[in-house]
């Protein structure tokens, strides 16, 4: 067992016995993680929830769930000089791939870096980003993101708790290792995040980077009440294994995946007994069960995946042994370093098409456009392996103009109309993936786009 959860698991299991609590766990298992999301029967901890990274000598993607307080140790703002401040809270485009409302807008956050360090903190951002959009379904999708980057200039440069806990340094988001006495924990002042992240246009998921080599990270994924952020990761900018922690922390955050690990010899884990899960990866349903009742991932079943083998019904999930079954043996929902499972790719994919649409007219749509006009659609280009694009078709008054497939701007002049009536243009863009089989998340990834014309 990793030594640095000892607290949180004493906390946590008072009333359960801590004796079997401390042998619960076997470092040799990757699929072993702890300490446990505290059980039902225990009182509620006040704060705000976060998933644990699994240990740095492990592959567990996570190690349960606690609750820190939202503004983390409360510290005082960074004393920070006139030129310092003139600098702080800086915003940059990383990534521009079209207007906020169209596109799923990433804001990143540095922690821990000096005025002088902030050329480092995009650096460091390029590369986490870089690091994200390896992983599929990123890299098929990566011009559907914006990413912006705003400067938090620090007092200190590095964080508190690297090395040790006595280290305390002045930061701007008050970051830190060893949150609930957990070492690769690292936790942040969510109210001094916000307000870095309210500095930029939008934000749909937020990840913050401590200035650190150390490995760490937290997830914060309860949807934000105020900025509307679906959740916060933390990373270590400088340990390329945090930026793993990232990507399936996002697998909650985007895809509303639940984790994929369980807790061997665990009081209270051995077996679910609950109701059908809400959580598209998880079930209580054998294989043949799903097949019969179309539930779940059935439409998956005996495809192989690309994190290993063939999707099924494998026991183990959500934390308990028995009693629920995950789609694959190992995707990055259990194990760092895989690829999402085919049922979370098309989870990921729905999340992604939450927040962004796959047409963005270029052409202003609130007036009439007439003979000299020409209308223009943005459809940001796919970056898969198969070269695949998303269909774009064209329709006049709900007749299909064949003759403009593909195109992505067309000319009043080219309609050939006859008449002085108003008619409807309209341009429907759809990606047509085959990772996508559920057909009420494939209807999510099309729109379309409508002008008035006339000569």
């Amino acid at each position: 067992m990793d030594a640095s959860l000892r607290p949180t698991l004493r906390a946590a299991f008072a009333a359960v016995c801590t004796t079997a609590l401390l042998l619960a766990v076997s470092p040799l298992d990757p699929a072993a993680a702890a300490p446990p999301p505290i059980p039902a029967a225990a009182p509620a901890k006040a704060g705000t929830e976060v998933e644990i990274p699994g240990p740095e000598d492990g592959t567990a993607a996570g190690s349960g769930h606690t609750r820190v307080p939202a503004a983390g140790r409360a510290k005082q703002a960074p004393q920070l000089s006139e030129a310092e401040r003139a600098a702080d809270g800086e915003v940059a485009k990383l990534v521009d791939n079209g207007p906020t409302a169209d596109r799923l807008d990433i804001v990143v956050v540095g922690d821990g870096y000096t005025a002088a360090e902030q050329d480092r903190f995009h650096a460091d951002a390029r590369a986490k980003w870089a690091e994200i959009t390896a992983v599929e379904p990123y890299s098929t999708y990566r011009n559907l993101f914006n990413v912006w980057t705003v400067d938090a200039v620090s007092h200190d440069s590095g964080v508190s708790g690297d090395p040790t806990p006595a280290t305390v340094r002045d930061t701007a988001l008050g970051s830190y290792f060893w949150c609930e006495d957990i070492e690769r924990l690292l936790c942040i002042d969510q109210p001094k995040v916000d307000a870095y992240v309210a500095k930029a246009p939008a934000a749909d998921l937020v990840l913050v980077l401590a200035n650190s080599t150390k490995y760490g990270g937290a997830g914060y994924n309860e949807p934000s009440a105020t900025l509307g952020y679906e959740g916060i990761s933390t990373a270590s900018a400088g340990n390329a294994k945090s930026g793993q922690v990232a990507i399936h922390e996002t697998g909650h955050s985007l895809g509303k995946l639940a984790d994929e690990y369980f807790y061997p010899d665990t009081p209270g884990y051995e077996k679910y007994e609950g109701p059908e899960p809400a959580d598209s990866n998880t079930t209580t349903l054998p294989a043949d069960r799903m097949a019969a009742e179309h539930a779940k991932w059935y439409r998956w079943l005996g495809a192989t995946s690309p994190d290993g083998g063939t999707v099924g019904a494998y026991e183990g999930g959500g934390y308990y042994v028995t009693g629920l079954n995950r789609p694959t043996d190992a995707s990055i929902m259990r194990v760092l370093g895989k690829p999402f499972n085919l049922p979370g790719a098309e989870a990921m994919i729905a999340g992604f098409y939450q927040h962004a649409k796959i047409a963005t007219p270029l052409t202003p749509t609130g007036r009439t456009l007439r003979l000299r006009n020409t209308a223009k659609v943005s459809v940001p280009r796919l970056a898969g392996a198969d070269g695949r694009q998303p269909d774009v078709r064209w329709y006049l008054d709900g007749r299909e103009l064949k003759r403009f497939a593909g195109r992505t701007e067309v000319a009043v002049a080219e309609l050939w109309l006859f008449d002085l009536r108003t008619h409807k243009l309209s341009v429907t863009a759809e990606d047509r993936t085959p990772s996508v089989r559920d057909p009420k998340i494939a209807r999510s990834l099309k729109n379309t786009v409508d002008w008035s014309v006339r000569l």
